[in-house]
This record gives structure tokens, C-alpha cells and sequence, in this order.
């Protein structure tokens, strides 16, 4: 019997915060609570959840390189660094796994520079605007992507 796919949930700078950041933007749900529910999912879908947060963006590259030979995919959740992070997405073109992005808010009904993420140039696909349920969209996608693999 092989080993359930390992799946690795980073999130970057301020998301520690969930749940008093502004709410009207991020919600309510803390980040201890979108672990607690992307835990229920993965277990549903068979998968090793490795759930981390930095705002430290050197530490979510070592992460992301590890996750190379560690992880079958990534769901990736950068925070402001998506749209300033050169080095997130050559960690994670080095990486070669599936990646999923999630952006709570919608960031295109937001300021300009949001707009642009340099994850997405790498990341299978994008899940925007649908708060902590974005999450769990994404480790459902992440199933199809590595049944792929």
C-alpha cells in the first residue's frame, strides 16, 4: 500500500492575524481555524497535511525547496509576497509540483497592485474572492492534480 500524498499549506505575511484583521476584507475565521478545516478535508481526500505560516519570506523559500523531495504539491496562500516575491516563484518553478494559490479576498476588486501575483505564473490555477473555503476548493483541486501526477 503506498503513502498518502503529502500536501503542503503555506501562508505568508500577516495571515497569523485571521479573524482581527480586517474582517470585512478577510473574514473571521482565524488561521487556526482554516487548518482545523483543511485538516478535515485532507484527511477526506487521503492526503498528509503539513500546514505552515511565516511572514518571513526566506523562510517560505527554504520551505518551498524542501518541499521539492518532501511534498507531492503545494497550496500557497502568499500574502502580499505574491505580488513582490521574484524569489517564491523561482523556489517554486525549482520545486516542479502542482500549486495551487489562494487569495482570500478577491484582488481584483481591490487596489491595482494587487492585481499582479508572480505565483500565478507558476500555479496550476488560482482561487480568489471565497474566503477560507478557497482552501478547501484548492486541496480538492490539488487531488486532481496529483491523481494527474
Amino acid at each position: 500500500m503506498s503513502e498518502p500524498a503529502s500536501i503542503l499549506v503555506l501562508n505568508g505575511p500577516n495571515l497569523n492575524m485571521l479573524g482581527s484583521r480586517e474582517p470585512a476584507i478577510y473574514g473571521r475565521d482565524t488561521l487556526e481555524d482554516i487548518e482545523a478545516a483543511c485538516a478535515e478535508r485532507a484527511e477526506l481526500l487521503g492526503f498528509a497535511l503539513d500546514f505552515r505560516q511565516s511572514n518571513i519570506e526566506g523562510e517560505l523559500v527554504t520551505w518551498i525547496q524542501s518541499a521539492r523531495t518532501e511534498h507531492d504539491g503545494i497550496v500557497i496562500n502568499p500574502g502580499a509576497y505574491g505580488h513582490t516575491s521574484i524569489a517564491l516563484l523561482d523556489a517554486l518553478t525549482f520545486a516542479e509540483l502542482p500549486v495551487v494559490e489562494v487569495h482570500l479576498s478577491n484582488v481584483f476588486r481591490r487596489e491595482e497592485f494587487r492585481w499582479h501575483s508572480y505565483v500565478s505564473r507558476v500555479a496550476n490555477g488560482v482561487i480568489c474572492g471565497l474566503g477560507a473555503q478557497g482552501y478547501l476548493f484548492a486541496l480538492d483541486a490539488m487531488a486532481r492534480l496529483v491523481e494527474r501526477d
